[in-house]
């Protein structure tokens, strides 16, 4: 049965309804929540597996399904309209979540979204556009939406938001260069933005990738 504390039916698009896979402690009762952005071609569950990298069973984990598997169909960096309407109901998607667990009584700054792949460039072009104070913001292996030269004009301010940013210097997915102006358009948000490049790394996640986002969370569940 949908889990009736998320909104999802409310959202236009393909997104709409989607299933959210929850562990770790109940929505309820937790104070802190972790959204889990799955790449293309995989599922709400598979990323939930990262659950298991954080010692905190306190925690809220929560992972949208994206439909068919697939945030939007092209590649993150095609033209915007290529990729409607399936992006603009995956963010809506995001922030119906962000909102919910906020009327649960976990407020923004309670919530760490991450996100790989093309989850990841989900999670920061949401962030960038949806800028205020969140609990911490992990892109592994991503960047932020749209070809080369899409303005980015985004307002408000992320306050300091910890940011991490993981990726190979030669992802056959992502661009390094797209990396590093999302590092600086967040910066030029007010975000505290860690980037770490590894050499010939591929696309996936490493162990140093995990540890520093494992320490981001242990620092958010220390305050």
């Amino acid at each position: 049965m949908p889990d009736t504390r998320f909104t999802t039916d409310t959202i236009d698009g393909p997104h709409a309804g989607q299933h959210i896979a929850t562990t770790g402690s109940d929505v309820d009762e937790a104070d802190t929540a972790i959204v889990l952005v799955h790449g293309r071609g995989a599922t709400a569950e598979s990323i939930l597996e990262l659950s298991h990298e954080f010692s905190h069973d306190e925690i809220a984990y929560v992972a949208p399904q994206a439909s068919q598997n697939t945030w939007y169909p092209q590649s993150f960096l095609a033209p915007m309209e290529s990729n409607q309407p399936y992006l603009s109901s995956a963010l809506a998607l995001l922030d119906t979540i962000v909102s919910d667990l906020d009327t649960a009584g976990i407020p923004p700054d309670r919530i760490f979204l991450l996100g790989f792949s093309q989850g990841a460039c989900l999670t920061t072009e949401f962030v960038a556009r949806n800028a205020k104070r969140y609990g911490g913001v992990a892109g592994l292996s991503g960047g932020l939406i749209g070809p080369e030269g899409t303005p980015r004009e985004y307002e408000g301010s992320l306050d300091d938001t910890p940011i991490y940013l993981g990726c190979s210097d030669r992802d056959p997915h992502i661009p390094v260069e797209r990396v590093h102006e999302t590092r600086d358009v967040l910066r030029d948000l007010d975000a505290d933005v860690t980037e770490q490049i590894f050499e010939g790394m591929g696309h996936g996640v490493v162990p140093e990738e995990i540890a520093s986002v494992a320490e981001m969370v242990d620092e958010l569940m220390a305050t």
